[in-house]
């Protein structure tokens, strides 16, 4: 027999996942109001709103009836990783809806707008919460590589999106920077789903020293894509003067700066871990 327990309704973080609900379910059902697209970044930023909906309110329902202390996972680390998956999908969503979707007299698009990135300040001050604290004994996607290894993954996931409308099949250095996106994005989300899955206690060498050797692999793997993409792909390429905000050239760009970015994260992660391996366990 399942137990209520209120205080997952009143606690800040409770409170705070019954207002991204109610945000969530304003801001789709405005932008839904308007008209469908078929445009592929409004299908993004639907279904991010919708996502983000239905796991929060699922998240609520099962605290609130103590049933996610029953089931076969850790939920901190999964609610922990979800908030910070939210807090980025809700960021691309809202950044997307803003510059393709809205004009100066669209109301109901402004309004969803302005919804949007408010349930993105709500996330975000719910991973501040559920982070965990110095010296505080959590799940390692509460901590701050656990957060930086959902960031590494999403940002990944960017780079798939917009590798679906480049042709990166003439030349080899294209093919080893996808390579290297593919093989980080598998192992961050290998990572992910053995700490949600209580399974790290059963990895046959010491976790931590793992993660510290293909932090470095990371790195060193992203320093060769972050300069063999851009020369690639910008060497006698200009930008041309007939080039909307979703061409082939300007998503070459934000793969650039994407993989820049991911390669920012690995040096980050890299170096946090190093310091509680090493430095913490010293003193």
């Amino acid at each position: 027999m399942a137990t209520l327990d209120f205080k997952a309704l009143t606690a800040p973080v409770g409170i705070l996942r019954i207002l991204e609900v109610i945000f969530t379910c304003v801001t789709f059902s405005l932008v839904a109001s308007v008209g469908h697209a078929t445009d592929s970044f409004w299908t993004w930023c639907m279904f991010s709103w919708c996502f983000c909906f239905c796991v929060t309110i699922l998240t609520l329902v099962l605290e609130f009836t103590c049933l996610s202390s029953k089931l076969p996972i850790s939920w901190d680390d999964f609610t922990a990783s979800f908030a910070m998956l939210a807090t980025l999908m809700v960021l691309t969503a809202s950044i997307l809806y803003s510059i393709f979707f809205t004009c100066a007299i669209c109301g109901r698009q402004i309004a969803a707008c302005v919804l949007s990135f408010l349930t993105l300040i709500l996330y975000a001050v719910e991973v501040g919460l559920t982070r965990a604290k110095p010296g505080e004994i959590s799940g390692f996607l509460s901590t701050v590589p656990g957060l930086l290894k959902v960031l590494e993954a999403f940002v990944a996931c960017v780079i798939f999106i917009c590798l679906y409308f480049i042709n990166y099949t003439f030349y080899p250095g294209l093919q080893w920077c996808v390579a290297v996106y593919s093989i980080c994005f598998i192992f961050a989300l290998l990572i992910i789903l053995l700490t949600i899955g209580r399974l790290l206690s059963r990895f046959p060498a010491p976790f931590s020293k793992v993660l510290i050797v293909c932090n470095v692999l990371a790195v060193l793997m992203y320093i060769t894509a972050a300069v063999i993409w851009p020369f690639y792909c910008f060497r006698d390429n200009p930008r041309p003067s007939n080039c909307p905000a979703h061409c082939a050239w300007n998503l070459l760009v934000v793969i650039s700066f994407m993989t820049f970015f991911n390669l920012i994260a690995y040096i980050v992660d890299t170096v946090y871990s190093f310091k509680l391996v090493f430095f913490t366990t010293e003193t």
